[in-house]
């Protein structure tokens, strides 16, 4: 039996490549200094997301020459750049210089002895991230979000004198190994009934089985729930949301920050790939009980009412953020059970503006905690009169959150709502996408009590501050960062809703 190997490209791996060696070399560099060099290890991790994003946005925008061959397969069908690949990518490239770059505070004070391996393992997270955004199968779709997700295992633990890091480095450990075995159990149910581990094959061949033998619902079902089970974990939909406060609470700043960004991004490419790529022929009330889209709604309403409710409980501001960050996935999931030319859209413009908005606010939460050592709600009273630049900058972020315009989140929150209404006008066995999208915009109500109490203590509180915030260079470039994305791509949109139109035609959804 003759074996040929599949047709490769390596050129088309080429920003994956280069995370991988640039990743090695922050570990090496670390240990040939004799970690000496605290800045430079830092600035050098920059360095590693920096280019690939740089090479992926001037790709898109045609700057690159023709013979740059970048899109395309590039290892078989295991491996493909479309759109979708290529801009979820550039979200996972931002959140890891948005994280790296707020990190330079507690790895020159709590992180003395392993800067390279804490910058090391953020860039192997990002690496799994970039090849699940390209995976075009099954197996390898679980590969990448392993390497995700075991790097996060032990940077959420890394203060390892701290028992809140600890604690929150076993909880994610315990519970994502957890998630994963469901994930790869339910993956076994779709590879027995299509016999293919090819996403786009096997939406094909699923369909010619149910329509063949409709007794394969019972199985089907079963799967289905193991894979929103094993995916629901990494989103933190609830009711698999409980380590979410814990392990953001305990997890350094930056690392919660990309948790809340990289990870959940990365969770919706996996959800996108299986269900709205392989799965899309179950959708619909006419083919129950495989009908997955009411289960996701109903998750995503419990994610947006809890999230919001017991945020407004909350004293610590990274547990506040933390349920924040609950409801968020809530918001996004309306948009992924659109299944019309305006569902994954919105999801991939929500996440972007997500990105900026979220990973903003963490970095003006690390920056105080930094120089404070506290997380506590109570401390930002007064804010204002010491440190004017930072209780607004925090406040914007926060209102971008909550979808006040004209800043990002509200456009991303409008385009999500209009999915789902779009939808539901024209299908009416979705007329119970209303109930989702006023479910949505009743609790984004309630978000702004808890965000809107931050900044009341920061700008009316009649007690004296207790801190006054300063800035190094890398922390506000984060901050002036994120404040641009939500001001700009709130304002002006246009280039990114243009890039995010393009994407429904990477799942098969039609686009007039």
């Amino acid at each position: 039996m003759d074996f040929t190997l599949p047709q490769y490209d390596p050129f088309r791996m080429l920003p994956e490549i280069f995370m991988l060696l640039w990743a090695l070399w922050v570990f090496t560099y670390d240990l040939i200094t004799k970690r000496q060099k605290e800045a430079a290890v830092g600035y050098m991790a920059l360095i590693g997301p920096a280019v690939p994003l740089l090479f992926i946005v001037f790709y898109l925008t045609g700057l690159l020459p023709e013979s740059w061959r970048y899109g395309g397969s590039g290892f078989g069908a295991m491996f493909f750049n479309d759109t979708t690949a290529m801009f979820f990518k550039i979200v996972f490239l931002g959140a890891a210089i948005m994280a790296i770059g707020s990190s330079f505070g507690i790895t020159k004070q709590k992180i003395v002895n392993h800067r390279g391996e804490f910058y090391g393992l953020l860039l192997f997270s990002t690496l799994g991230m970039m090849f699940l955004a390209s995976s075009n199968e099954l197996l390898t779709l679980y590969i990448g979000l392993e390497l995700t997700t075991i790097p996060l295992f032990v940077l959420a633990a890394f203060f390892k004198d701290d028992k809140l890091s600890v604690e929150a480095g076993v909880k994610y450990f315990v519970i994502g190994a957890f998630s994963s075995a469901l994930l790869l159990y339910g993956m076994s149910f779709l590879y027995g009934l299509s016999g293919t581990t090819g996403l786009v094959q096997m939406k094909m061949n699923m369909a010619v089985v149910f329509l063949s033998y409709r007794d394969i619902g019972v199985i089907l079902l079963g799967g289905i729930v193991l894979l929103v089970a094993g995916v629901g974990f990494k989103l933190a939909l609830p009711p698999f949301h409980q380590w979410a406060p814990d392990v953001y609470e305990g997890s350094p700043t930056p690392i919660a920050a990309f948790l809340s960004v990289g990870s959940k991004a990365a969770g919706l490419v996996a959800f996108g790939k299986i269900f709205v790529n392989g799965l899309m022929a179950f959708f619909g009330p006419e083919q129950a009980p495989n009908d997955w889209g009411m289960l996701v709604g109903l998750l995503a309403i419990l994610a947006m009412v809890i999230g919001n409710v017991v945020a407004i409980r909350q004293t610590n501001i990274k547990r506040m953020l933390a349920y924040s960050s609950i409801a968020q996935a809530g918001y996004i999931m309306i948009g992924m059970v659109v299944l019309n030319e305006h569902g994954m859209a919105s999801v991939a413009y929500y996440i972007f503006a997500y990105m900026f908005a979220n990973m903003g606010a963490f970095a003006a939460v690390a920056i105080f905690e930094d120089q404070t050592g506290s997380c506590q709600i109570e401390d930002y009273k007064g804010l204002a009169k010491t440190s004017p630049v930072f209780a607004v900058s925090l406040s914007l972020f926060l209102l971008s959150l909550v979808g006040i315009p004209p800043l990002a989140g509200f456009l991303a929150k409008y385009k999500v709502f209009a999915a789902a209404i779009s939808m539901a006008t024209v299908d009416p066995s979705a007329s119970w996408l209303y109930w989702l999208v006023g479910v949505g915009v009743l609790t984004a109500v309630f978000s702004l009590f808890y965000y809107a109490n931050v900044m009341r203590l920061m700008f009316f509180s009649n007690e004296e501050p207790r801190h006054k915030i300063t800035y190094s260079v890398p922390a506000l470039c984060v901050l002036l960062l994120g404040l641009a994305g939500i001001v700009v791509f709130g304002i002006y949109a246009e280039p990114i809703l243009k890039l995010v139109r393009t994407i429904p035609a990477d799942f098969g959804l039609y686009i007039p």
